[in-house]
Order: structure tokens, then C-alpha cells, then sequence
């Protein structure tokens, strides 16, 4: 739990750093609209990718097969618990059940999970991410904006994520190694994903108006069903007797990833589609910041559950 913490600290501190550079001036609006696409176009794919890269092993295989399962699983719970809680006849209904959904399971997820599990358990993870791509791309656009389009499936398909996870599978298998040099230079550019993942993040939240932003009630009553509700859950289904035998670090890395705080990409579509951008914006800066509390108290709750059960 150490670990997890004084990693959401040194990620706090990166998110400040973001916060300070859009005060300044230092980084703009668009400016960092070009640096989230450098992260989740290519920085992420790399990061993944490069899990990839490692010698095959039975139960590296076995384990990502339980990876898919589990991350099937906590999706179908949390869909699941935000329709059932969050009516909808309420205003921005479909931004609440989008933001208790869809975690920033890129940014906040793959900086955390390096550092506790190595490539390992970033190797884990692409399970969740594809789960996750497939799903934000369909279900999320369609609770949404009501689109219902072959096109956004077609997306999934094609973007760079799930290009790299597919890629990285096949070299995994057949053992295809890339060259010392080139490895070094993709090993760099991975390198940068924690720090940019967080400036990003830091500069996405210094819009909100934090005065506002801490009147809105139902804003504290999302971030509970996101961050603590919804991943208590998950953590008592993961912890019953029939998931018994499964690899620690896989569980782990499923439910960091489910726990999360919101998706910025419910910003993003909200902008697009003429949602409530603004509320979106304060959800993803809310839990943001909730997480450093959050996300320890999750593992710990997942570690002593194992105990109980």
C-alpha cells in the first residue's frame, strides 16, 4: 500500500507541475490537446507494446486469459450499478454513468501499474485496455450522444492501442525480438509516459473552477460510486471463492485499472457532441484528485478481503 501511495504522491506532483505550466502560460489549451494525442497515440501504444516484449512463457498466457475475463467482468458491474443508481431522468444522467463507467485507465493506470508490477503487469493491463477501447467506442458513444454507428466500431479496430496490443501479441508468440537499439529507442519514448500522461492531466484540470466545482452535490456522489463503491464491488466478486488461484498481480492490475477516476475522454465527447463539458470536465478533475486517497485504500481493501474470504 506504501508503494501505491507514494506513487500517487509522485503523480500529484506531476499533475501540479501541469496545473502550473497552464497558469503560466508555459502550455496552452491546444497545446495540450497535441500533447494528450502524443500520449495516447503514441507513448501508450509503446508502452504496451513493449510489454510485449518478453520471452513466452505458459502462464503469461494463462494469466492474460484471466485478465479478459476479469476485465469483462468488472465492466459488467459497474454498467451494471451505474443504471441501476443513476436515474435516468436526472440532468446529465448519461455524463455520471459515463464517468462511473469509463476510467482513465491509460493516463492513471498504466503509470501506476509499472510502477508496481514492471512490464508484467502493464503486459495484464492490454487485456483491460482492449476490453475497455471496444467498449468506450460503442456502449459510450452510443450512452452518449444516442449514435449508433459502424463506424465507431471500425475505430476500435484500427487505433493505435489496440494496433499495438495485436502487434505486440503476434511478436510475443513467434518470439520476434526487435534489435537492442531500436528497443533502447522505444524504451525512451515509454519512458515519458508517466510525466506527460500527468501534465496532461494536470493542465485538464486547471480549468475547473474548483469554487463551483465543490457546491455541486451530485459531483461528490459520483466520485463515490466511481472510486469507492463501484470498486468495492469489484473487489468482493474478485474475491470469491470461484477466482480463487488467480495470479495477484493480474486481480490487482484489473481493479486499479476499474478504480480509476474518470475517463478525461467524457470531456472530450462532451465537447464534441454539444454536451455539458464543463460538468464532465469537474467529474474527471474531482476523482482525479479523490484518487490519491482512493486508489490505496482499494488495494488495501482488496488485500484484506483475500484474508477474510
Amino acid at each position: 500500500m506504501l508503494t501505491l501511495f507514494n506513487q500517487t504522491i509522485v503523480m500529484f506532483i506531476l499533475i501540479i507541475t501541469g496545473i502550473v505550466c497552464f497558469k503560466t502560460g508555459i502550455i496552452t489549451k491546444n497545446g495540450n490537446r497535441e500533447l494528450s494525442k502524443l500520449v495516447l497515440s503514441v507513448v501508450n501504444p509503446i508502452v504496451i507494446f513493449m510489454a510485449y516484449q518478453t520471452d513466452y512463457n505458459s502462464e503469461l498466457v494463462k494469466n492474460l486469459m484471466t485478465a479478459f475475463l476479469l476485465s469483462a467482468i468488472s465492466f459488467a458491474v459497474v454498467i451494471a450499478g451505474a443504471y441501476i443508481i443513476i436515474p435516468a431522468k436526472i440532468r446529465n444522467s448519461e455524463i455520471e454513468r459515463f464517468s462511473t463507467i469509463y476510467s482513465n485507465c491509460a493516463f492513471m493506470g498504466i503509470p501506476l501499474i509499472q510502477a508496481l508490477f514492471g512490464s508484467t503487469g502493464v503486459f495484464y493491463l492490454t487485456a483491460y485496455l482492449t476490453v475497455f477501447n471496444f467498449m468506450i467506442w460503442t456502449h459510450g458513444i452510443i450512452l452518449l450522444s444516442g449514435e449508433r454507428n459502424l463506424k465507431n466500431v471500425l475505430k476500435v479496430l484500427y487505433s493505435p492501442v489496440i494496433l499495438s496490443i495485436v502487434i505486440g501479441i503476434i511478436m510475443f508468440f513467434l518470439q520476434i525480438r526487435l534489435p537492442s537499439v531500436a528497443s533502447q529507442a522505444l524504451g525512451f519514448i515509454a519512458d515519458l509516459n508517466t510525466p506527460l500522461a500527468m501534465i496532461v492531466s494536470g493542465v485538464t484540470m486547471a480549468d475547473a473552477n474548483i469554487i463551483s466545482l465543490l457546491k455541486k452535490k451530485r459531483i461528490y456522489f459520483t466520485a463515490f460510486l466511481k472510486l469507492f463503491l463501484f470498486p468495492a464491488l469489484v473487489v468482493i466478486i474478485f474475491a470469491l471463492p470461484v477466482f480463487s488461484g488467480i495470479d495477484s498481480d493480474v486481480r490487482t492490475s484489473i481493479i486499479i485499472a476499474s478504480s480509476a477516476p474518470s475517463a478525461a475522454m467524457c470531456t472530450l465527447q462532451c465537447i464534441r457532441i454539444g454536451k455539458d463539458s464543463l460538468y464532465a470536465s469537474e467529474i474527471f478533475a474531482f476523482t482525479t484528485v479523490l484518487s490519491i486517497i482512493s486508489l490505496p485504500l482499494v488495494v488495501q481493501f482488496d488485500k484484506i478481503m483475500q484474508n477474510i474470504i
